[in-house]
């Protein structure tokens, strides 16, 4: 079953990550029901070497689509880098992806790079491990 199919099905990928990829210690990941269609998963997921992946969604199901996210990556208590949609309409770099981006560092604030990667209508999580398991775990 598709994981927007049903906020059940996006439960069950939530729930099941560490079943997926060993790599993951433990998750601190819930999905809040806020209506019918709509609902936000935030938390945390733990890794070994202080690695750690602040996740916070807002998910209409309805639409089958994310409708905001944020995704943040640490390493200890120094941010590495991180994924959101707010638009940056005047960056002629980033309208490849809009509004997806990464920043990434030097002067991770304002040094932002497409993202092709993420997207509103597929559950990102899985990518998103896996680059942190790539950058940091092997």
């Amino acid at each position: 079953m598709p994981a927007f199919d049903s906020i059940p099905a996006y439960e069950f990928l939530i729930y099941n990550l560490k079943n997926e990829y060993p790599q993951i210690q433990y998750s601190t990941l819930v999905l809040k029901r806020y209506s019918e269609f709509i609902a936000e998963v935030s938390g945390t997921v733990f890794f070994e070497n202080n690695i750690h992946l602040n996740v916070k969604e807002l998910i209409d199901f309805r639409k089958k689509q994310i409708k905001t996210y944020s995704y943040e990556v640490y390493k200890g208590r120094e941010k590495q880098y991180w994924y959101d949609n707010q638009p940056h309409p005047n960056d002629p770099s980033l309208q490849v992806t809009f509004p997806h981006h990464k920043h990434v560092m030097p002067n991770i604030r304002h040094n932002r790079v497409p993202s092709p990667y993420i997207h509103f209508d597929q559950p990102n999580l899985s990518f998103l491990i896996e680059e942190m398991i790539h950058n940091f775990l092997t």
